[in-house]
């Protein structure tokens, strides 16, 4: 039934609200998984709490696509948590996904688009290689929790991404601690940059340290009123 292409994807949505909300976080990703073999991607960026959810999804299949999107403005630490944690999950399908390179020339060739326009620059550098990516998918799923943020405080576990595609966010509930409990339980390797104060880590020139009294998202774009990069907000139907 999620997957089912009779039935409109608003309908899913609502039908997958009401039948799955006792279900756990691994009992969602199984069900979404099972029998969708290269179906259904992972969208990951291999921040400070992304291993859970990259985690739960090795347990089921280690070769679900996953979707990791190199801005080329990212933290070397990030380029090289990615690495290390591909390798210790054992994630066969980890697909780097960069930004056109001709877009880039064209529309930043010095790399200081962010500094004039930072909606701009995720566009460019994320929403647009992002949106091609997903080509071809059924569904994909996000690591996005309600306690990241007051935008996100309001999450549901199942959506309509605007694409005719399902959107998953198994992690919807799940606070701090929680993911503590299980990196600690599953003895699971940690972002560098968590420990020096990132909780929440995207390009290099756009995070900042964190005020502990602020939410976790508080230091992407410091100073503005941005609080997303853009691929979750709706994407064209094109």
């Amino acid at each position: 039934m999620p997957f089912d292409p009779n039935i409109p994807i608003q309908q899913r949505v609502s039908m997958l609200s009401r039948t799955t909300d006792r279900l756990s976080a691994q009992d969602i990703l199984q069900g979404v998984l099972d029998g969708r073999a290269g179906k259904i991607a992972m969208v990951s960026s291999f921040g400070a709490d992304s291993v859970v959810l990259l985690h739960m999804i090795a347990q089921i299949d280690q070769s679900t696509p996953v979707l990791f999107l190199d801005t080329r403005m990212l933290f070397r630490a990030t380029l090289l948590y990615q690495k290390d944690v591909t390798d210790h999950l054992g994630l066969t399908d980890v697909r780097v996904i960069t930004p056109d390179p001709g877009e880039v020339l064209v529309r930043d060739n010095e790399g200081l688009l962010y500094h004039a326009d930072t909606n701009a620059c995720c566009v460019l550098r994320k929403v647009e290689p992002l949106q091609n990516a997903l080509r071809g998918f059924d569904g994909w799923i996000t690591g996005r929790k309600r306690h990241q943020s007051q935008t996100r405080a309001q999450l549901d576990v199942w959506e309509d991404d605007g694409a005719g595609r399902l959107k998953v966010n198994p992690l919807a509930g799940w606070n701090v601690d929680d993911l503590q409990n299980y990196m600690n339980t599953h003895n699971l390797p940690r972002h560098p940059l968590v420990t020096k104060g990132y909780p929440s880590i995207g390009c290099e020139p756009c995070t900042f340290r964190q005020k502990p009294e602020l939410d976790a998202r508080s230091g992407r774009w410091a100073g503005q009123s941005k609080t997303e990069c853009g691929i979750h907000l709706p994407s064209p139907t094109s």
